[in-house]
């Protein structure tokens, strides 16, 4: 259980993520200014600090909390090659968006102006993650140690409870919070997990981010139990007209990353051959005869 393919392929908007909240972190960590991001009753309900607002979306409060975050937000990569970079956009702004509106509630009914309550960092996309992580993702493998039963994803859980943990209260709120806004968006709250972006701005990471770091080479072919399910290859020639006879057979490893994502191989290659063997537009057509 890797989350499919090494690196950041298919998953554009993870890595502009990752990059961001790397970036703000270091940043702000070399100012020495960690201490400063925790939001507060007063940043919000009095001096309405408008920059922490922002800041404290992205940048880590430290070191290790930096090393577990990022580590999860580049394991949580394989939502969006599930759903597809523009719902897993809709997802994270649908998250950070939803938590913070918890985070300030529970600071409003804490009341509390002196202390920095709330620490900084995506804790709301990280944590909402994990709904779908429990519910949709499988148990691949299981294993005994010192006679206590784990699986494969033990070590997912155990990166997040260290998170959860790291600032105690100031941490263990906002990552409550990302718990329950990742449950409204699997309970389809206000139909969220229809709703799209416009195809510019998911597209508008791929330019935006550096390229894909780590090698496309072939992951273990097999269906993810909750991921997008398998379609058949006529539910494609529906939705797509036939290729031209000049189509390049699709290199395996295209082919099986389209599979450990989830999808039915006779679909994933008919997909990459609609597509001209691109992946990013064969996950498009898949995820398009999904809905029909």
């Amino acid at each position: 259980m890797n989350g499919g393919p090494s690196g950041f392929n298919n998953a554009p908007v993870t890595r502009a993520f990752v990059i961001a909240s790397g970036i703000f972190t270091v940043f702000f960590g070399i100012q020495g200014r960690f201490n400063k991001l925790g939001l507060s009753y007063e940043d919000i309900f009095r001096n309405f600090r408008l920059w922490k607002l922002i800041v404290s979306g992205f940048a880590f409060s430290s070191a290790p909390e930096l090393m577990f975050g990022l580590y999860l937000l580049y394991y949580f990569r394989v939502f969006e090659r599930q759903i597809g970079s523009n719902k897993y956009s809709v997802f994270i702004l649908f998250s950070i968006i939803v938590s913070f509106l918890f985070e300030v509630l529970a600071l409003a009914l804490l009341k509390d102006p002196s202390t920095n309550l709330l620490t900084s960092g995506p804790y709301g996309l990280i944590f909402a993650s994990f709904v779908p992580f429990f519910f949709d993702i499988p148990v691949s493998t299981r294993f005994r140690v010192f006679g206590v039963r784990f699986s494969d994803k033990s070590f997912i859980y155990l990166a997040g409870l260290q998170l959860f943990l790291s600032s105690w209260k100031r941490s263990m709120l906002p990552g409550i919070c990302g718990i329950f806004a990742g449950s409204l968006y699997r309970l389809n709250f206000f139909h969220i997990r229809k709703a799209k972006f416009p195809e510019f701005v998911a597209s508008f990471f791929s330019r935006l981010s550096w390229p894909s770091v780590g090698s496309s080479s072939a992951a273990p072919s097999r269906n993810v139990v909750g991921s997008v399910p398998s379609y058949t290859g006529r539910q494609v020639e529906r939705s797509y007209p036939s290729p031209t006879p000049s189509s390049i057979e699709p290199p395996e490893d295209s082919i099986a990353m389209l599979v450990s994502m989830g999808f039915d191989r006779n679909s994933a290659r008919q997909a990459l051959v609609h597509a001209r063997n691109d992946v990013n537009a064969a996950t498009n057509i898949l995820l398009e005869a999904q809905s029909h």
